[in-house]
C-alpha cells in the first residue's frame, strides 16, 4: 500500500509514493482511499509507530489530501463472489470500480491480474502517456 510506504517512510518506496500523494495534494489528480483501507492503515501504522496520537494526526493530514471512497454491501458482496485470492484487494478493486477511477496505483499488481481498471506501480504511473 503506497500510503503506508509514505506514512512509515518505507525505503526505497517512500519517495515515489510521496510523489503520487503530492499530485493529489496539488489537485493534479483526485486521490482516493477506501474506507476499509483506512482501518487497515490505522492498524498497521499504529503497530509500527506505537503512538495513537501520531497515527491519528497522520491520518487526519492524509484525509486533507485524498478522499475516502465508501465501501458498501455491494462492494463486499462483489469481492466475496469474485473468486479473487486476496479479499482485501478485491474490496479495493470493487470500490475503485464503483467510483469509476482511471487507475489503481499499487506495488501489489499481481493481485489485480483480472482487473478491468488499469493497475500500475507508482513509477509506471509517471511514465503514462
Amino acid at each position: 500500500m503506497i500510503i503506508l510506504d509514505l506514512l512509515l517512510n518505507r525505503q526505497p518506496f517512500c519517495e515515489m509514493s510521496a510523489r503520487v500523494i503530492d499530485l493529489s495534494a496539488t489537485k493534479v489528480i483526485e486521490g482516493y482511499v477506501s474506507a476499509s483501507a483506512i482501518t487497515d492503515i490505522y492498524y498497521l501504522a499504529n503497530k509500527t509507530i506505537r503512538d495513537k496520537n501520531k497515527v491519528c494526526s497522520l491520518l487526519e493530514r492524509l484525509l486533507q489530501i485524498v478522499s475516502v471512497a465508501g465501501v458498501s454491501e455491494t462492494e463486499i458482496l462483489a469481492a466475496l463472489k469474485s473468486g479473487w485470492n486476496d479479499f482485501e484487494d478485491a474490496v479495493q478493486y470493487f470500490t475503485a470500480q464503483n467510483i469509476e477511477v482511471s487507475y489503481i496505483i499499487t506495488r501489489n499488481k499481481k493481485d489485480y491480474l483480472s482487473a478491468d481498471i488499469v493497475v500500475v506501480e507508482p513509477e509506471e504511473f509517471f511514465n503514462l502517456e
